[in-house]
């Protein structure tokens, strides 16, 4: 069971987990929505599509655009829609 966690609380837990370039995306429906604001940043990969980033809010603390997803990727990465990955300072358990 794959887990991803933050200032203590677990963010995401699944089984059903998709590894792109190292990153470990866990299903949408996995994930704490609570823990979870919309922002207003994009980027934009090549080869995966334009990424959507949440801000994550854990016990009034809030860790910007840490984890982010593709809502429309591109064929080559269409394994990871539905899903969010995450990093700057955010455990990620195999």
């Amino acid at each position: 069971m794959a887990k991803a966690l933050w200032n203590g609380k677990t963010l995401a837990e699944s089984d059903n987990i998709e590894v792109v370039e190292g990153n470990l995306y866990f299903p949408a429906d996995s994930i704490d929505c609570t823990l979870f604001k919309k922002s207003d940043t994009t980027s934009v990969c090549p080869w995966k599509g334009t990424a959507s980033y949440y801000t994550l809010v854990v016990d009034g603390k809030e860790n910007a655009d840490a984890a982010w997803y593709y809502p429309t990727p591109k064929d080559a990465a269409k394994q990871i829609k539905d899903r969010v990955a995450f990093w700057k300072g955010v455990e990620v358990q195999k």
